[in-house]
């Protein structure tokens, strides 16, 4: 059993500081109409590359590791993506139900909040694999995802293309050739990717907030329940099985099981509704997934720093 006083401990610090900054976010976009879509350009286009090139350069992680952990993401959200689908089926759900039900199952909010999370419960070496996984499913969100949001609509190369627009991409293709050639960056570029970098994850939370202002009530009751199961059951189980397979251990096991136990992502919602895919019912599930992921990942992290 794990002790009720660990747990009170992990919610406490790993978990609460995220909701008081995300409370913020909440009450910024209620009370002084910040716009949350102009933060979140900021954060896709300068303090998220500048993030994932600083962890990577100033970690240790091997490209082994790193093949393994873009791998582990591609077949957590593939195993996510087919459980998702086989329940829809007794479930009935019409297509564009079934869509969004694979959208919000498969995708998960690995950025502005499984990143903190690494970053609190196990440190900057994590954080560093963590970031790996975002930068894999970010690749995936703006390809398979679009595609499966347009359901056949759009063209398969705009969804390509999509890919080229994704900042994140050329800093972790940066971090690669610095890691690779060992090449010294100048004091004054790390200083200054560093300043942006310290600024991605509360920027992460406070837009966390903002969005989730905006969640609607619940549609369709069942569909939640069984999203909600799936994602902060489901595929952390599966996600267990992959890692282990993969050899994830240390920190990359860790980051892998907090980013593949994160609640919806709430992207989908924008994709949901740029794409007119039941973005009441994504809402809701982003909405509800978030509300009771705190009690999911207290007990994953306690478990966790348990394990040998």
């Amino acid at each position: 059993m794990v002790d009720a006083r660990l747990l009170f401990s992990i919610f406490a610090s790993d978990i609460v500081p995220i909701f008081v900054v995300a409370g913020v976010g909440f009450l910024l976009a209620r009370y002084s109409a910040v716009d949350a879509r102009a933060l979140s350009r900021i954060i896709f286009n300068a303090l998220s590359p500048c993030l994932a090139f600083n962890l990577l350069v100033t970690s240790t992680i091997s490209g082994g590791e790193f093949g393994r952990m873009a791998l582990f993401c591609v077949l957590v959200i593939g195993a996510a993506g087919a459980m998702a689908w086989l329940i829809s089926i007794p479930l009935r759900l019409d297509r564009v139900t079934t869509t969004a039900f694979l959208l919000v199952v498969m995708f998960s909010n690995a950025g502005n909040y499984g990143m903190p999370v690494a970053m609190f419960a196990f440190g900057r070496e994590a954080l560093a694999r963590a970031t790996v996984y975002f930068v894999t499913s970010s690749v995936l969100t703006y390809t398979m995802g679009v595609f499966l949001a347009a359901s056949g609509r759009r063209a398969v190369r705009q969804a390509l293309l999509g890919v080229l627009r994704v900042p994140a991409i050329y800093a972790l293709a940066a971090a690669g050739i610095v890691l690779a050639l060992k090449v010294p960056v100048p004091t004054a570029v790390m200083r200054s990717v560093g300043l942006l970098s310290d600024a991605g994850l509360p920027m992460m939370i406070l837009v966390l907030g903002m969005q989730l202002e905006r969640a609607a009530m619940p549609d369709r009751p069942l569909a939640v329940v069984a999203a909600v199961v799936l994602s902060l059951v489901l595929t952390p189980l599966a996600a267990f099985g992959i890692a282990h397979l993969l050899g994830l251990t240390g920190p990359a096991f860790q980051a892998a099981m907090i980013q593949a136990s994160m609640p919806a992502a709430v992207i989908t919602t924008i994709l949901a509704l740029q794409y007119e895919v039941a973005p009441n019912f994504v809402s809701s599930v982003v909405f509800a997934t978030t509300l009771l992921s705190p009690f999911s990942l207290t007990l994953l992290i306690a478990l966790l720093q348990r394990a040998p």
